[in-house]
């Protein structure tokens, strides 16, 4: 985090960071790397975001491990050594011709996907695509707690 901050983006006002729920990928675990100023130094130059939990579908490094695993590596390797020449040859292969993650999850994708984690912005945007209240309701309130983040988005 210090080499992000102090090395790469020393002008940044903020370093934004997008990354898995992972326990270390907390601002708590500054402090423990680093002295109290130090770590508060870099928590304020720090916004961090987080992936949905169950959802490493959504995080390219993860993907990218899930080819590695499929490709490179879908047998049990005993022998650390035999584990970085494979890994270090398939990366240095995927490098040299290019190869991406061919991202293919659109916002629209993550609205009907993600919904139930987002009640009440689903309801507003069906309401903004003039769904009626009815249909909303019907289609939405299948329980109470629902129902009242509905009611509280729309009054």
């Amino acid at each position: 985090m210090r080499d992000l901050v102090d090395v790469h983006y020393p002008t940044a006002e903020k370093v934004v960071l997008v990354m898995d729920n992972l326990n270390t990928h907390k601002l708590s675990s500054l402090y423990e790397a680093f002295d109290p100023e130090e770590a508060h130094r870099l928590r304020d130059k720090l916004e961090l975001h987080y992936t949905p939990k169950h959802g490493s579908w959504l995080n390219v490094a993860e993907i990218g491990f899930s080819i590695l695993k499929r490709q490179c590596i879908p047998f049990r390797v005993a022998n650390i050594n035999v584990l970085r020449n494979t890994v270090k040859s398939f990366i240095t292969q995927r490098n040299a011709e290019k190869r991406v993650v061919n991202w293919q999850f659109t916002t629209s994708d993550a609205r009907i996907k993600l919904r139930h984690l987002y009640p009440e912005l689903y309801a507003k945007i069906l309401l903004l695509q003039g769904t009626s209240l009815s249909v909303l309701i019907k289609k939405e309130a299948s329980s109470s707690k629902d129902w009242a983040l509905i009611k509280q988005t729309i009054y």
